[in-house]
C-alpha cells in the first residue's frame, strides 16, 4: 500500500508539469527487466520523462495491458494475430536474446561439442542416453566423449525460455512436435526440473553429465560451457550477439502480420537457431494519448541510444531495418481523437 501511495504521489507530481503529462507505466516479461530499468534511468536523465516497469512475467503483462491498467505490456511469447485483433492490440519486438544448450561434461570446453536440432530433441526426449552414443559421436569425430549417462535438466516452471526452446525442437523434430509440442510449460519426457534460469543452471553445474538450457545472458555471465548448434543452413555456430542479429536480420518481419514471428530455425549461414525476441504490447486506440506518445518516445530513444547498454547487459539490439518496420507500425496507434499519437521523435 505504501508503495502504491508513493507511485500515486509521483504520478501526481508528473501531472503538474506540462512537459511530463504522464508517468509511463508498463508490466510483463522478466527477461528484459534489467535492460528496461537501465534504459528508463538513462531516458529519464535525457528527457525528464519517467518510466515505471513492473517485472511480473509475460502472462501478467498480457493481462494488465488487456485490462488497460498499464500503458504497455511486455511478453516473450508473441500473441497470434487473432488474439491481437480481439483485444485491439498491436505488438512489436524490442530486443533479442538466445536460448543456449549448456553442458557439464568433464573434459569438454565451451564450444567443443557440436549438436544438431534433431539430436538435441532426441536427448531431451530421452532417446539418446549416453554422451558417447552414436548420434553424438558421429557429429564429433576425434572428440573424447565419455561413456556417461546424460542427465537432462529443464525448467519446472512456465517460461518464455521454455517456449522458445520447445518451439525450436518442434520445428526440427516431428516426434517432439507430436509428443511434447511448444508452450511456456510442457510435459517433459525425461529429466530433472529447476525453477528459473538459476535453477536450471545450478542443477546443471552440480550434476555430472548434465545438459540444460538457459538464456544466453545467464550462460555468459556464469561462464557455463555451451554447445555449438547446426543451423538451418548446416553451419555450426556459437551463441553471440552477431549470430542472434543474423537470425533476426534474415527473418521475414515484413511478411509477419502483427510482428507475430518467432526467430527459431531462421535461415542464414550465421544465424543462431534458438533465437528469440521479447515483445511490447500496446492498444491500437488509446485513452491516454500523451502517455502512449511518451511510451513510444521511450522505445524510439531506446532503439536509437540504447544499443551500448543492451550489449553491456548481454542483450542484442534489433537490426535497423526491423526498427524501421516497427516505427512505421507505430503510426497506426491513435488517440481518442482518432489522430496518430506518434508523429516522429518530437522533442528528442
Amino acid at each position: 500500500m505504501f508503495k502504491r501511495i508513493l507511485m500515486v504521489a509521483a504520478t501526481a507530481a508528473l501531472l503538474a508539469s506540462p512537459a511530463q503529462a504522464q508517468q509511463v507505466s508498463g508490466a510483463g516479461a522478466t527477461f528484459p527487466y534489467p535492460l528496461y530499468a537501465k534504459w528508463a534511468e538513462a531516458f529519464h536523465a535525457a528527457t525528464g520523462i519517467k518510466m515505471n516497469y513492473q517485472s511480473i512475467g509475460s502472462g501478467g503483462g498480457i493481462k494488465q495491458i488487456k485490462s488497460k491498467t498499464v500503458d504497455f505490456g511486455a511478453s516473450d511469447m508473441p500473441l497470434p494475430v487473432e488474439e491481437l485483433k480481439e483485444a485491439g492490440l498491436v505488438q512489436f519486438p524490442m530486443v533479442m536474446g538466445g536460448v543456449v544448450p549448456v553442458i557439464n561434461v568433464k573434459g569438454l570446453a565451451p564450444g567443443q561439442l557440436k549438436l544438431t536440432g534433431p539430436v538435441l530433441a532426441d536427448i531431451f526426449l530421452g532417446k539418446i542416453k549416453k554422451w558417447n552414443d552414436k548420434p553424438i559421436a558421429d557429429l564429433n569425430p576425434g572428440l573424447a566423449l565419455p561413456n556417461q549417462a546424460i542427465a537432462v535438466v529443464h525448467r519446472s516452471d512456465g517460461s518464455g525460455t521454455t517456449f522458445i526452446f520447445a518451439d525450436y525442437l518442434s520445428k526440427v523434430s516431428p516426434e517432439w512436435k507430436e509428443k511434447v509440442g511448444a508452450s511456456t510449460s510442457v510435459k517433459w519426457p525425461t529429466g530433472l526440473g529447476g525453477k528459473g534460469n538459476e535453477g536450471v543452471a545450478a542443477t546443471t553445474v552440480r550434476t555430472n553429465g548434465a545438459i540444460g538450457y538457459v538464456e544466453y545472458a545467464y550462460a555468459k555471465q556464469n561462464k557455463m560451457a555451451h554447445a555449438l548448434m547446426a543451423n538451418r543452413d548446416g553451419q555450426f555456430v556459437a551463441p553471440n550477439s552477431e549470430t542472434f542479429q543474423a537470425a533476426a536480420a534474415n527473418a521475414a518481419w515484413d511478411k509477419a502480420p502483427g510482428f507475430n514471428l518467432l526467430l527459431t530455425d531462421q535461415p542464414g549461414k550465421a544465424s543462431w537457431p534458438i533465437t528469440g525476441a521479447t515483445f511490447i504490447l500496446m492498444h491500437a486506440k488509446v485513452e491516454k494519448a500523451e502517455a502512449s506518445r511518451q511510451a513510444l518516445q521511450f522505445f524510439d530513444w531506446s532503439y536509437k541510444n540504447g544499443a551500448a547498454l543492451a550489449e553491456q547487459l548481454d542483450y542484442v539490439p534489433m537490426p535497423g531495418k526491423v526498427v524501421q518496420l516497427v516505427q512505421n507500425a507505430w503510426r497506426g496507434i491513435a488517440g481518442p481523437d482518432g489522430k496518430p499519437v506518434w508523429t516522429g521523435a518530437a522533442g528528442m
